[in-house]
């Protein structure tokens, strides 16, 4: 679907991926993501690609070097990838200093048709010409061609270090610049807490840390241009309006430590129905009896709570989510559309865009429309076989004629298998094609 030729424009696709799961079954998760990854690319076949990755290398950086090595040598000499001649990595490996390590991972790859293509030097103030394929990695905030901040010690949930931060570069293709920002937020430390408040006080923290982003990408060190944010920003449901309404019926007993008379968990029943469970809730437990609510029409009953963006609905444009949760789906292969028990279903992994790089696309209802499929695919492992479902919601739309360039192909993929899912939404893609 990627224009071709100068006339038509150049296909752009960006894609987003928490990847951290990865690196902890690199033999079986790593080779069937890739293949997910190459699909994608050969369905749309893109001139430029944008790929963000959060949570690179896993849990333990240090362990899994020889599979990032191997990650990223696959990727830029794969059979798949052979017509892009130009890229740029950058890979956050600084995982001894807490003070700066994301654990972000960003790629960039150039099709050998894309001829005018500039990178932005952030320390020159000038753009230059992208050839060859180049690898940058170790200690990123000494690289001119990226500006990579983690987030200050303060904004962290009890000034506790993680691996949260973000990644910026900026592009310019047939004199049209855009800034591609890799982004990482906070999760949701425990659901009790999280179902206290409405809002909740971790979705206050996700607020000003994106804010501080956004303010860093529009300050006055650089010119202002178009920008698009995407990443793993970790948006949940208003957790106390999720359980108010799923349960509304039910009454709820809480149980207390014995030693600290803390709660450590509620249990809600139904009034009637010999009093069946319907939710459990703990730290780290969100166990609903009925997972089909997340999954039916795409779990669309739901969005009313997805309302973290809406407090950038100034400065953030989204394109309508319909695709079911991207996040906590099970990483059992065997029980590919079932969500984990660990977390309320969210949005977590998303695609924003600046106003002014919405009003660079114009939608082609009558060439493209909208349009929704979904496939399957035949899996084998330990002598497990069974059905995939993926679903790829793709709205194709381009760039206003004034700009004569992109044609602005945005793609969201959910995976709802197990082999394609993430950990914590770790291996899912979720994809936007310019």
């Amino acid at each position: 679907m990627a224009a071709k030729g100068a006339a038509a424009g150049a296909g752009v696709l960006l894609v987003t991926a928490n990847v951290g799961s990865l690196f902890d079954d690199p033999e079986n998760l790593q080779k069937n993501w890739l293949q997910e990854f190459y699909q994608v690319v050969h369905a749309h076949k893109p001139h430029f690609m944008a790929l963000h990755c959060q949570e690179f290398g896993g849990k333990n950086y240090e362990a899994s070097m020889s599979h990032v090595d191997k990650f990223v040598k696959e990727l830029l000499s794969s059979d798949a990838m052979k017509d892009y001649n130009r890229a740029r990595v950058y890979l956050d490996e600084n995982y001894k200093s807490q003070e700066h390590f994301t654990a972000l991972g960003s790629f960039y790859f150039l099709h050998e048709s894309l001829k005018n293509i500039y990178q932005f030097d952030f320390k020159a103030k000038k753009y230059k010409k992208v050839t060859g394929k180049e690898i940058y990695s170790d200690t990123l905030e000494s690289t001119p061609m990226l500006e990579k901040e983690k987030f200050p010690q303060d904004y962290f949930p009890e000034c506790k270090w993680s691996r949260k931060g973000f990644i910026r570069t900026r592009w310019c293709i047939t004199d049209c610049a855009f800034d591609l920002v890799n982004i990482h937020l906070f999760h949701d430390a425990s659901n009790l807490i999280a179902w206290e408040t409405s809002p909740s006080v971790y979705s206050g923290i996700r607020h000003k840390a994106l804010g501080y982003v956004l303010d860093r990408i529009i300050d006055q060190r650089f010119e202002k241009v178009s920008y698009f944010v995407f990443g793993d920003f970790n948006f949940r449901l208003d957790a106390k309006a999720v359980v108010e309404t799923l349960c509304a019926k039910a009454t709820m007993q809480t149980v207390r430590a014995a030693d600290t008379n803390e709660v450590v968990k509620l249990i809600f029943r139904e009034s009637d129905n010999d009093r069946k469970v319907m939710l459990q809730l703990e730290k780290k437990l969100f166990d609903y009896f009925n997972q089909d609510v997340f999954r039916d029409n795409n779990g669309t009953a739901l969005l009313e709570f997805d309302r973290e963006l809406t407090v950038f609905k100034d400065r953030l444009y989204e394109l309508d989510i319909s695709f079911p949760p991207s996040y906590p789906y099970s990483e059992d292969s065997s029980q590919g559309k079932q969500y984990m028990n660990t977390r309320c279903p969210a949005w977590c992994d998303r695609i924003l865009m600046s106003h002014s790089a919405k009003e660079l696309i114009l939608k082609e209802k009558d060439a493209f429309g909208t349009r929704r499929f979904s496939m399957k695919q035949h899996c084998s492992e330990e002598g497990r076989n069974g059905s995939i479902q993926k679903y790829i919601i793709v709205t194709a739309v381009s760039i206003r004629p004034e700009c004569h360039i992109l044609r602005l192909l945005i793609v969201h993929y959910a995976s709802a298998s197990g082999l394609c899912s993430r950990k914590a939404s770790h291996t899912s893609l979720s994809c936007m094609f310019m």
